[in-house]
């Protein structure tokens, strides 16, 4: 088995990385929250936490195929996105230390590498069943018309 990253300029599937974002981005708002940290004067400090979650990502994610069309239809794939963002959350919280000079926490990176996954699960599970969901019709009109 050839291990080969997915090329960025060959990914077709813009709503799925929008999606990426949008996740990531409210797994990060609501981490926050969770500290009573929401308000505007937060936003920069946010952003320190959410650029590299994202670096990381998008860093990681494509060595597990998981901008391949082919792989992000399958349910039976939906374990490749949480494993990539737990493996992609000791990166994030090392390139948010640097950013802040601060030392990196582990527990935090533990939280943070658990919830986002489980975010990235929920939302990748809910894009494989928009996308099958959009696939289903066309197969049944062809299994109908076949039957006629």
């Amino acid at each position: 088995m050839t291990i080969r990253p997915y090329v960025f300029d060959k990914m077709k599937n813009k709503a799925l990385i929008f999606g990426d974002v949008i996740a990531l981005t409210i797994i990060t708002i609501i981490g926050f929250a969770t500290h009573g940290e929401t308000g505007l004067s937060f936003l920069p400090r946010m952003l320190t936490t959410l650029i590299p979650l994202l670096i990381s990502w998008f860093l990681l994610a494509p060595w597990f195929g998981l901008f391949d069309s082919q792989i992000t239809f399958q349910a039976r794939s939906l374990w490749r996105a949480p494993l990539a963002m737990l493996l992609a959350a000791p990166l994030t919280t090392t390139l948010r230390a640097i950013l802040l000079s601060e030392s990196s926490i582990p527990i935090f990176t533990l939280v943070l590498g658990i919830t986002s996954a489980l975010g990235l699960l929920i939302w990748r599970a809910l894009w494989v069943w928009i996308r099958r969901s959009k696939a289903a019709p066309t197969s049944s009109r062809r299994e109908t018309r076949s039957e006629s």
